[in-house]
């Protein structure tokens, strides 16, 4: 039985967005904090929009100034994100949050090669 690569035992114990510099940071439990650019969050979406309705992820161009614009609660497990795109269907799960920190590296630069690939932009 494999394991979901969302899985994770550690709970945020502080979020602030820094509207400046665009950053989402989370603290988590084990004393790990990770900060986020609105960017890599809007493009990394968990909605179906972005994660695709037939399993295709969906390239997302243009979300380099993207910031974030609303935080709210999804009960004890996540948060919805509102982008200044009106994007707010991704629910953002703690582990998924959790796994954006820990692979962030990785993802960026697969985003990166992607949108060259593809000739799209970050910018708008």
């Amino acid at each position: 039985m494999s394991s979901s690569p969302f899985k994770t035992q550690n709970w945020p114990t502080e979020i602030r967005y820094k509207s400046t510099q665009k950053t989402l940071e989370i603290d988590f439990d084990d004393g790990v904090s990770y900060s986020y650019t609105s960017e890599l969050l809007r493009v990394e979406s968990p909605s179906a929009e972005i994660r695709g309705h037939d399993g295709v992820k969906k390239i997302m161009a243009g979300c380099q100034n993207i910031s974030i614009v609303d935080i709210q609660p999804v009960g004890n497990y996540a948060v919805r994100l509102t982008f200044d795109d009106d994007h707010n269907t991704g629910i953002y799960s703690w582990s998924y949050l959790r796994y954006l920190g820990d692979n962030r590296d990785e993802i960026w630069a697969t985003y990166l090669n992607a949108l060259s690939e593809n000739n799209l932009k970050r910018d708008r």
